[in-house]
């Protein structure tokens, strides 16, 4: 197959065209912006105590019957126990007075049997007020995260099996549909065990959406505006749509409500299905060379520019359809296996680290929507400067660089003092610019990485394993509630480890995407450039008649 920019560059690296589709498609981003962390709402557990049944206390033991408890220095009440009601009951009635007739520390407590009294002051309700997930079943809120996430492993290993057949154009929008159906029908959840289920339909659409028009984008933009779109686009989109969830939240408190509203974001979608073209790459890669044409001739049209009489050869495409045949088990070739091995370690940790910043938002000090929106906006700042780093500098050493930065600063608010809580929201921040820099870096990194015919599967595969990070990330910030530093030490730790194996990986600055597994680049780093040379030597001695040794055609 010739080269598709090669072949493609009489349109041109912007014009009428390229600036349409760019929009268009980065819209898509909003929605998941809008889907994605509603959780941290939905799901946070507001002020509460035992709820005690009226049974003539007294005022005094009314306010005496929930015990005291220590929390980070503080003394509050509790919110899981009370002292044992029918003991009080008898305590009011005999004219007792709490702390001068009766030692309370000498007192029983029992768990809340009558369920929790909850403060309205920031939510009105959602499944936590909704299904008592406190006390004892607190734990279901993290599980409940993480089966969205676990929605976003099953959609990251179908989704680009799905694209690579029928098209990345079909599977974003019927993933649209998919998350505006789902979310919708979680809303109307009767049971928590039905919102989880729901959540798992939702992360699937949602991370299909994602990763279909981020290779869409890819695959239809020139050379120039890809990293454009893979940085300040894609993602500055979808941060977007994080930005305006608080205040979506702030206006409506109440769960399902919300929920309903979310949905319907992705209708506005439907008129899109006739302005965002299919990927001519993958076009070609099926044979369907005049469906190609055709939309690089309309691309020419809009650009007001001359297309040659014929742009792609037959033979080229032949070539092209013979090898497209790829699937999962095309990672494993021996030089793909090394990077792929070591991108999936990197979309592990990063994910941890993201993920475990963006949901623990709701746990820091202050207004939780302000919070939210802080986090979300942090994140801008980072896609500026990623999108101008990456026009310039090797992503190698960007993506190192900034795995150290939000790694390091997670190790350090364990030494900041709870008086300074400011310092250490500061901090936090921080760590999530890290992230997110991180974050927008390996998706391109990685899409420049792998040819045509294996990228929507690499990028799926490596979304898998980011997948594994998600999920673990709403459990590590549950064990903060055993410690608070102990979440901000694993996921730190994680990352400066991975920001070593980063190194080993070849770099992609200025150079074409390719197309075919035989032209990908060869690995620079010292293991695999070994791995490939033992491996040429051993073909070459068992097959002297092959032109190209180290690659094996399905």
């Amino acid at each position: 197959m010739g080269d598709y920019d090669e072949d493609t560059a009489f349109l041109g690296q912007s014009g009428p065209y390229f600036w349409t589709t760019f929009f268009l498609l980065n819209t898509v981003f909003v929605s998941t912006g809008f889907n994605g962390l509603y959780i941290v709402f939905v799901g946070a557990a507001p002020k509460h105590r035992c709820l005690v049944p009226d049974v003539n206390l007294t005022e005094e033991w009314t306010e005496a019957i929930i015990p005291l408890a220590v929390v980070d220095g503080e003394e509050v009440r509790a919110q899981c126990s009370r002292y044992r009601l029918d003991v009080v009951r008898n305590l009011s009635a005999a004219g007792y007075v709490p702390r001068r007739d009766v030692n309370l520390t000498d007192l029983e407590q029992e768990k809340c049997l009558d369920g929790w009294l909850y403060s309205k002051d920031v939510y009105r309700s959602n499944i936590v007020t909704e299904w008592d997930l406190v006390c004892g079943d607190e734990w279901k809120v993290p599980f409940a995260s993480s089966t969205l996430f676990v929605g976003y492993l099953f959609g990251s290993l179908i989704s680009g099996h799905l694209s690579d057949r029928y098209g990345r154009k079909k599977v974003v929008f019927v993933s649209l549909a998919a998350q505006c159906l789902s979310v919708l029908l979680q809303s109307f959840s009767h049971s928590w065990r039905m919102f989880c289920i729901m959540f798992l339909f939702v992360g699937a659409s949602q991370i299909s959406i994602y990763i279909s028009a981020f290779v869409l984008g890819t695959e239809v933009l020139s050379k120039t505006m890809r990293v454009l779109f893979t940085t300040l686009g894609a993602f500055l989109f979808y941060c977007i749509g994080y930005m305006t969830l608080p205040w979506i939240a702030y206006g409506i408190r109440e769960w399902r409500t919300l929920l309903a509203v979310l949905s319907m974001t992705s209708v506005v979608y439907i008129p899109l299905w006739w302005f965002i073209p299919e990927s001519p790459r993958w076009l070609l890669t099926q044979g369907r060379l005049e469906e190609a044409e055709a939309i690089v001739r309309e691309a020419a049209r809009k650009n007001k520019v001359v297309a040659p009489p014929v742009i792609f050869k037959e033979s080229e495409v032949s070539f092209a359809s013979r090898h497209s045949q790829h699937h999962i088990c095309g990672l494993l070739i021996m030089n793909i296996r090394c990077i792929t091995l070591m991108c999936l370690v990197l979309w592990m940790a990063i994910n941890v680290g993201y993920f475990g910043l963006s949901l623990n938002t709701s746990n820091l000090s202050g207004d939780p929507f302000m919070n939210c929106f802080l986090s979300a906006a942090s994140e801008v700042p980072a896609y500026i400067v990623s999108t101008w780093l990456l026009r310039r500098c090797p992503r190698k050493a960007l993506l190192s660089s900034f795995l150290v930065i939000g790694g390091g600063v997670l190790l350090l608010i364990q030494f900041i003092p709870n008086t300074l809580q400011y310092v250490a929201l500061a901090l936090e921040m921080t760590g999530k610019f890290g992230f997110t820099m991180a974050f927008s870096i390996v998706y391109i990194y990685t899409a420049e990485l792998y040819p045509t015919v294996l990228r929507n599967v690499g990028m799926g595969m490596c979304s898998s394993a980011a997948r594994i990070g998600s999920i673990t990330a709403p459990y590590v910030i549950y064990l903060g509630t055993y410690n608070k530093v102990l979440p901000y030490i694993l996921m730190g730790s994680l990352t400066i480890a991975s920001s070593v194996v980063n190194f080993f990986l070849p770099e992609t600055l200025n150079k074409d995407l390719p197309e075919t597994v035989e032209q990908m680049q060869q690995c620079q780093g010292p293991n695999m450039v070994t791995s490939v040379h033992w491996l040429q030597k051993i073909k070459m001695a068992t097959d002297k008649s092959s032109q190209r040794p180290w690659v094996t055609s399905p």
